[in-house]
C-alpha cells in the first residue's frame, strides 16, 4: 500500500520532471554586446535582440561589456552555459583573430554563428574647405599632394581605419592615418581642419553632413544603401573595386542545442523582415542582412577573413 508521503514524493518528482522538460525558451534571454550604451552596436542589440526575445515569447536582458574590441563580451558568452540563454552580438570574429596575437577563446571551436543582423557602409567625407567634391577628385588631389592629406578614424584596427587602408590600396593613394578614441573626436578634428578626410559610421558623420559642416563623397560599399539613399556607392563614384562595410552578427556558445539555435535563427529571420525593424536600423545607416542559414553565416565570415587579415597586416594595427 502506498503511503501519503509516497504519493507526495511521486507527485513531486513528476512536477520536477515536467519543469525540466519545458521547451526552450522558458526564461529571459541575455544578449551580451561588446560596445557601450549609445553606439551602433548597442542600438542594434537592443532593437533586434528585444524583438527576437519577444518573438520567442520572452523578455531580453541587454548586457553591455565594452572593452578589448569586443573580447570581454566574447569571454562572457564563452564561459556561459550553452543553453541558448546567453548570446553574443559582435562584428566578424576574424577581425580580432587578425588583430590580437592571442585570444582567450577559439572563434571556430567556441562559438556557433547564427546570423548576420545588420550591415552598414561607412561614409567618406572631407573638410568643407578641401577643393574636392567627389571620389575621383579626392584620388587625384591625394596623388598630387601626397603629404597634405590625413584621414581620421575611430581608432587603430577599427572598421573605419581598415576602410581607409583599403582605400589607399585600391586607389593608389598614401593618406596618413590619424587614430582617435572614437568617431566623435575624429569628426570634430575633420570639422576643425586638423584632418582632411574621414572614414566614419553614418551616425557619427551624417549629422555633420546635414549641418553643412563637412562634405560627403561616397559610401564605402559598391552600391547605394537604402539606409543612406542620398550618397552614391563606389561603383557610381568611379572606384568599383572598393567595397567594405561594418556589421553585427549573432552568436551562441558552440554546444548550444541545434534545435534551440534553429529557434533563435527562425525568430531572427522573422524579425529582420519587419518594416519597423528595417526603419529603426536605417537610423543607424544599417540594412538588415539575415543569412539563409547559420552555416551560410559561418562561411560568409570565413570568406571575409583574408580581407581583414590583409588590411590589419597593412595597417600595422597589432595588439599584444
Amino acid at each position: 500500500m502506498r503511503t501519503r508521503s509516497g504519493w507526495g514524493l511521486a507527485l513531486g518528482l513528476l512536477l520536477v520532471g515536467t519543469v525540466c522538460a519545458q521547451p526552450y525558451p522558458n526564461k529571459p534571454i541575455k544578449f551580451v554586446v561588446g560596445y557601450p550604451p549609445g553606439g551602433s552596436g548597442d542600438f542594434v542589440t537592443r532593437t533586434v535582440g528585444e524583438a527576437i526575445a519577444a518573438e520567442l515569447g520572452q523578455s531580453a536582458v541587454i548586457d553591455n561589456r565594452p572593452g578589448a574590441a569586443g573580447n570581454l563580451a566574447s569571454e562572457v558568452v564563452n564561459k556561459s552555459p550553452a543553453d541558448g540563454y546567453t548570446l553574443l552580438v559582435g562584428g566578424n570574429p576574424y577581425i580580432n583573430k587578425a588583430l590580437y596575437k592571442k585570444l582567450p577563446y577559439d572563434i571556430e571551436k567556441d562559438f556557433q554563428p547564427i546570423t548576420l543582423l545588420g550591415n552598414g557602409p561607412m561614409v567618406i567625407a572631407v573638410n568643407s574647405n578641401l577643393p574636392v567634391h567627389n571620389i575621383k577628385e579626392l584620388v587625384a588631389y591625394a596623388k598630387k599632394n601626397p603629404d597634405k592629406l590625413n584621414f581620421g578614424s575611430s581608432g587603430n584596427g577599427s572598421a573605419p581605419h581598415l576602410a581607409g587602408i583599403l582605400f589607399n590600396s585600391v586607389a593608389g593613394t598614401d593618406m596618413l592615418h590619424i587614430p582617435f578614441k572614437g568617431g566623435a573626436p575624429a569628426v570634430q578634428s575633420l570639422i576643425a581642419g586638423d584632418t582632411q578626410v574621414i572614414f566614419g559610421t553614418s551616425p557619427v558623420v551624417l549629422p555633420q553632413v546635414r549641418g553643412g559642416r563637412i562634405r560627403p563623397l561616397a559610401i564605402t560599399t559598391q552600391e547605394r544603401s537604402e539606409a543612406i539613399p542620398n550618397i552614391m556607392g563606389m561603383k557610381e563614384a568611379g572606384l568599383a573595386d572598393y567595397n567594405i562595410s561594418f556589421s553585427f552578427g549573432l552568436y551562441a556558445p558552440m554546444k548550444t542545442p541545434p534545435e534551440d539555435v534553429k529557434k533563435i535563427f527562425d525568430a531572427a529571420l522573422k524579425v529582420l523582415k519587419r518594416q519597423d525593424i528595417r526603419e529603426k536600423l536605417a537610423t543607424q545607416g544599417m540594412d538588415p542582412a539575415p543569412n539563409n542559414s547559420p552555416q551560410e553565416f559561418r562561411l560568409q565570415n570565413q570568406r571575409e577573413a583574408p580581407l581583414w587579415s590583409k588590411l590589419i597586416d597593412a595597417s600595422g594595427a597589432k595588439v599584444d
